[in-house]
């Protein structure tokens, strides 16, 4: 049966994408099932978005993917300046400029023999550009989330490091389950010894007595986490990344998460209980603002 037949009745976001070399249709952007990458998430990526036709800090976004590359053994086969013209270029061609979400991508890649060994495998490189999807909707924005704080626990950073951005997303995926059952709309999951960590794709904060904290450990950091803690910085709101327990995270003035799909967004309900009033916080719209500014 032919790609054509198969992909037959399937919709793709529109959108442009890099594979094997050249910049194609999304419906192209396919790896093989032989690819280290499906078979065993050994894979690295990052994710930037534009609006009206800019790069939000791409910079910093193309730094940690080749940090991670590196940090995981895997070789990007562009170089930072052409891997950012690629995504430039799938921007433009895609047509997303007004908001794009933009991902770079390096797998481990396919072994010719199918190989056992990781040394033999030819990596793999992808760039897409698709529609920036939000974490929450704009026209959600003054409800905020509903998350549910889990006891299932994040994958332990002396397993798998999270700095290294990576696809090992099955205890995010089964904490996504366990908010759905909980009647959230989605997770922050915890360590071990009950502190937070983060939830799927972001990062946490919380607010006390007018001081932000967010978890130091076990998580990803990243650009918008960054940017944040930058702008309170500016704002003379005191931040600091530290071990953040569920009860204290609970007992918050306000709550919010970080996220290259969406920014600064807030968190109103945690377990069917209100954080602070249950609506988005002064902190929050005040680093959202000049987030987007």
């Amino acid at each position: 049966m032919t790609d054509q037949l198969q992909d037959e009745g399937l919709e793709y976001p529109p959108g442009c994408a890099y594979v094997r070399g050249r910049y194609a249709p999304m419906a192209e952007a396919k790896i093989s099932v032989l690819d280290w990458g499906f078979l065993r998430s050994d894979a690295t990526y990052d994710v930037a978005h534009c609006i009206d036709g800019r790069f939000f800090r791409l910079d910093a976004h193309i730094e940690r993917f080749y940090r991670s590359a590196e940090k995981l053994r895997l070789e990007i086969p562009v170089d930072p300046e052409a891997c950012a013209e690629i995504m430039r270029e799938c921007v433009r061609r895609g047509g997303v400029a007004e908001a794009g979400y933009v991902e770079c991508l390096v797998t481990r890649g396919v072994s010719p023999t199918f190989s056992r060994d990781p040394r033999d495998a030819i990596p793999t490189f992808m760039v897409f550009a698709i529609p920036l999807g939000r974490i929450l909707p704009l026209d959600r924005w003054e409800e905020g989330l509903h998350v549910h704080v889990s006891t299932i626990h994040r994958i332990p950073p002396e397993s798998v490091d999270p700095t290294a951005k990576n696809y090992h997303w099955h205890d995010l995926v089964q904490g996504l389950y366990a908010a759905y059952d909980a009647g959230a709309e989605n997770v922050v999951l915890t360590d071990p010894a009950g502190n937070i960590c983060e939830g799927p794709g972001f990062n946490v904060f919380m607010v006390k007595d007018g001081r932000i904290a967010t978890p130091d450990r076990g998580v990803l950091e990243g650009v918008s986490r960054d940017t944040a803690m930058r702008l309170a910085r500016e704002l003379q709101i005191p931040v600091e990344a530290r071990a953040v327990s569920a009860q204290e995270f609970r007992a918050a003035d306000e709550a919010f998460i970080t996220s290259t799909a969406g920014g600064i967004m807030p968190i109103t309900k945690s377990d069917h209980a209100p954080i602070g009033d249950g609506r988005p916080g002064p902190i929050t719209r005040r680093l959202s603002e000049r987030y987007w500014e």
